[in-house]
């Protein structure tokens, strides 16, 4: 059975933010949240019937507001055009929607079927993030993979490379060890011979 839907909102940067969602938990997954708003006091669950009714009308989209504004919830929302400075970040007193204070709700009995429907139509839209994340998931997988095949093909390249140049360079040291050996060989050989050779002229010169 789906689980009943509440209307919770936030301000994150320039926007006012809200959903209909079946938890707090499931709010903050929504909002990109990496820490708990609603023990900071930054998020509140919604009484507003206004901000109630845009959220159940779209259940599990953020819909968003320039931060501070009464103007309709929308999910893509222009940037307030009331920045002033940059540079400055607005004020409490100026992020509170001026006016705007939270209306009780209607006393009569809840739509039980309206309900039902958003909290249906809140699901599929989970469903419909959750196979967006994971398509987005098997992209990233996939960009991993063929980098890492690149990688693998290039550190195969670099190692094939590394022991054509071992077998080289020990053939060369082969040789250079060889040819030291025979250079040691005739200079043996020809320091004996010029000691006889220098023995057979002193001879000579009587």
């Amino acid at each position: 059975m789906a689980k009943k839907l509440k209307t919770y909102e936030t301000s994150l940067g320039f926007f006012d933010l809200a959903i209909a969602a079946p938890s707090m938990k499931a709010a903050l997954e929504a909002w990109g949240a990496d820490s708990n708003l609603f023990q900071q006091g930054a998020a509140k669950q919604s009484e507003d019937p206004d901000v109630v009714a845009a959220t159940m009308a779209k259940p599990g989209v953020v819909l968003k507001r320039p931060v501070g504004s009464n103007g309709p919830l929308k999910e893509h929302a222009e940037l307030p055009t009331n920045l002033g400075d940059a540079t400055a970040r607005p004020s409490k007193a100026a992020r509170k929607p001026a006016g705007r204070k939270l209306k009780k709700t209607s006393s009569r009995p809840a739509d039980k079927a309206a309900e039902q429907k958003a909290a249906v139509a809140y699901e599929q839209e989970q469903k419909r993030r959750d196979r967006e994340r994971a398509r987005e998931e098997a992209a990233r997988q996939k960009e991993r993979e063929h980098r890492q095949q690149a990688v693998d093909k290039a550190q195969s390249a670099l190692d094939k490379a590394e022991r054509e140049h071992a077998v080289r360079a020990g053939a060369i040291q082969a040789e250079a060890d060889a040819i030291e050996k025979r250079a040691e060989a005739e200079n043996a050989r020809w320091k004996k011979e010029k000691e006889r050779l220098d023995a057979a002229l002193q001879r000579a010169r009587g």
